[in-house]
């Protein structure tokens, strides 16, 4: 089945995608600026995530941003993106443990950043939260696996769902999760085939992030991917690009120039 083009993605869009078996694609941002260049390529989801946190801010976790912060970055990628599906991470704290609260900060990321949808991390502990946010008419993409807002909790990053426990509650939290609305489900850091598993069973697409390649579509960090991070190297990450490197080597002639006085040259003034 040939895909049609379309003018801007939208959760239908992607349950269609999963249904002719053509792999959605989606980065993070958060900003305008770079979610302008990523649109233009036809990326198909902006995931404005949390992650924000580390990439944007320098926090060693995911837990310090806060709902306002996640705000601006969502406005700033909407007014850069009009074909992709923008997807906004409600930040911990925001849904944990109290629905209402879940709903009120849910509603306030559509209103003030004319956003898409949000991601929750979690599964039948915070389904409540996901059934009052769906019920106001508001998308919501799952998270499940590894889920760095509970890393406290874990207290490692490792791979998750390796035993036979976990998996089982990990597959019953994906079920849960289609059957109550949600569109779409993040799989995180967990084993090939038990994504694989997941896949098959549930009728929404799944997006992976170290999660093998039998998933509906994969997710990564833009930071990551474009090498301008350079310490976090897990083996799901491949990096296109040393931007890094890039970056210094210009910055590097720029510094150049301007003491040897070769920029601005007659050219370059008025």
């Amino acid at each position: 089945m040939k895909a049609p083009k379309v003018a801007k993605v939208t959760t239908h869009v992607l349950h269609e995608m999963k249904l002719r078996g053509e792999k959605i694609s989606m980065l993070t941002a958060y900003d305008y600026s770079m979610a302008k260049i990523l649109d233009q390529t036809g990326i198909d989801v902006l995931l404005v995530g949390d992650s924000a946190s580390n990439i944007m801010a320098g926090h060693k976790t995911t837990l310090p941003i806060t709902l306002n912060e996640m705000i601006y970055h969502a406005s700033s990628v909407t007014r850069g993106a009009k074909r992709a599906l923008v997807v906004v991470d409600l930040p911990f704290g925001t849904y944990q443990g109290n629905s209402i609260e879940a709903l009120s900060s849910a509603i306030r990321i559509m209103k003030e950043s004319s956003a898409d949808a949000v991601k929750l991390e979690g599964g039948s502990e915070i389904i409540e939260s996901v059934e009052r946010i769906i019920s106001a008419g508001i998308p919501v993409m799952g998270h499940l696996g590894l889920t760095p807002q509970s890393i406290h909790k874990f207290g490692t990053y490792k791979v998750r769902a390796t035993d036979d426990d976990e998996a089982e509650k990990l597959l019953s939290d994906a079920k849960l999760l289609s059957e109550k609305g949600c569109f779409s489900i993040v799989l995180e850091k967990i084993p090939a085939n038990l994504a694989e598993k997941v896949t098959k069973t549930i009728k929404i697409p799944v997006i992976g992030i170290g999660a093998g390649n039998k998933v509906d579509g994969q997710v990564l960090v833009l930071h990551d991917m474009l090498g301008i991070t350079q310490k976090f190297s897990p083996r799901f990450l491949r990096r296109y690009h040393n931007l890094d490197d890039e970056i210094r080597l210009a910055v590097e002639a720029y510094i150049g120039d301007v003491k040897n006085m070769e920029f601005p040259n007659e050219k370059e003034q008025y």
